[in-house]
């Protein structure tokens, strides 16, 4: 993972924190119920930013080492779970996450999967994995042409991806929908060596809640860039028009794909 990949996130760790989607606890459920984790099972959530993804683990009281190798992503991270015992923060990458071989259960790996080595990730771990433990790739996929039944927010989620397409700075490039492709999970798994399941979330933002969700994203202008101002004058047109009681509504499936390394 090369530095500008490390440090892209660097001036954004707070509205990252306040704004980023959370995943359903549906998803931890269903992982219960499929005996995919356990009471004791050890967790390496690999790119584990802010801690989003390793606390709903850490409230079920399991071992979850967090492996982040943005200095500011993972000092917040230390400081949100500041209270549970079981959570080890790492300075580490996917590629190299320094755990003992054979020591973890499950992998978990969210939105930056898609900044890996995927080649050298894979190696890793294969290497870390207990025998018969599991990889999951997880994404909040944010929906962008349609809206559950009895909403009329479906314009609004093609319009804001029209606005962050018009106002991101590499939306097109670094978008993470480019790697839900088959083809990457085939190489990454093994054909037909893993499973795919969906869940249903969203968001209910006022304009400060959306302008916090932008702002999180790397690929939009921050504060100071040249492009900033027309960047919130186009959002602030936008929620103008689709706000209904002073909010919009985000929707999301949350994506998981899951599997052994055994190839």
């Amino acid at each position: 993972m090369s530095a500008e990949v490390i440090n892209r996130f660097a001036d954004r760790v707070d509205n990252y924190i306040k704004y980023r989607p959370h995943y359903p606890q549906e998803l931890f459920d269903f992982l219960l119920a499929q005996h995919i984790i356990s009471k004791d099972s050890v967790i390496a959530d690999i790119g584990s930013g802010t801690g989003i993804s390793s606390e709903p683990f850490l409230k079920m009281n399991l071992t979850v080492y967090g492996i982040e190798p943005n200095k500011e992503m993972r000092e917040a991270a230390e400081n949100l779970l500041v209270g549970y015992k079981n959570f080890k923060s790492i300075d580490a990458t996917a590629e190299h996450t320094t755990l003992e071989n054979n020591s973890v259960d499950l992998i978990v790996a969210g939105q930056a999967f898609h900044w890996f080595d995927r080649e050298k990730t894979k190696q890793e771990f294969k290497r870390i994995l207990k025998p018969n433990g599991t990889v999951l790739l997880m994404w909040n996929d944010r929906r962008t042409d349609s809206t559950p039944a009895g909403r009329q927010g479906g314009d609004f989620l093609k319009s804001y991806e029209d606005f962050l397409q018009l106002c991101g700075n590499d939306y097109k490039t670094v978008n993470h929908k480019n790697v839900q492709d088959k083809k990457i999970f085939d190489d990454f798994f093994g054909e037909n060596n893993y499973h795919e399941k969906w869940f249903y979330s969203y968001q209910d933002v006022d304009l400060t809640g959306l302008t916090g969700r932008v702002l999180s994203s790397s690929y939009m202008p921050n504060k100071g860039h040249v492009n900033y101002e027309h960047m919130m004058y186009c959002l602030k047109k936008l929620f103008a028009r689709y706000q209904q009681n002073n909010q919009v509504r985000l929707d999301y499936d949350t994506k998981i794909y899951y599997g052994s390394l055994n190839n």
